[in-house]
């Protein structure tokens, strides 16, 4: 075997490995950050209202709400890893608002000022929700725990 092929293979075999402990650790700090932005929004609903208003977005109560429960209860779910994709659909939906309404100067200026884009608010709550959303919960989830029974 060539030295590259067996360096090569290390690797392969070592961040496969690490796969899991990544996916857990994005799920239990993004969800918890989710679970915090969340609660943090329906314990107040007033502020969040008046923000949506100010940015002209309808029915500012009603998406309050909406975006506290998404980013709450998401939380929690990507906390135990349980329906991880289909919990970040919401998830990935109302941050792509957050950057339509309350971040579209960063958004206009993506190309020639990138740095503002990665550094505004969603943006690492975006990026979680995608890596779950992309690569799954990983092993150490509920959702593994429910596949592994119906296979059994």
């Amino acid at each position: 075997m060539k030295p590259w092929t067996l360096v090569n293979s290390l690797v392969d075999r070592t961040a496969t490995y690490l796969a899991d402990p990544f996916l857990l650790g994005i799920r239990l700090y993004w969800g918890w950050q989710f679970f915090q932005t969340g609660k943090g929004k329906l314990s107040n609903i007033s502020a969040p209202t008046a923000f949506f208003t100010e940015l002209g977005i309808p029915f500012p109560e009603l998406n309050a709400y909406m975006a506290g429960c998404a980013e709450c209860f998401g939380g929690l779910l990507l906390l135990l890893g349980l329906f991880s994709r289909v919990t970040c659909v919401p998830l990935i939906f109302t941050m792509l608002v957050a950057y339509g309404t309350a971040h579209l100067d960063v958004v206009k200026t993506i190309w020639s000022d990138a740095d503002s884009f990665v550094t505004a608010p969603p943006f690492l709550f975006l990026l979680a929700s995608l890596i779950v959303f992309i690569f799954g919960p990983g092993r150490f989830s509920v959702d593994e725990l429910l596949l592994r029974r119906k296979k059994a």
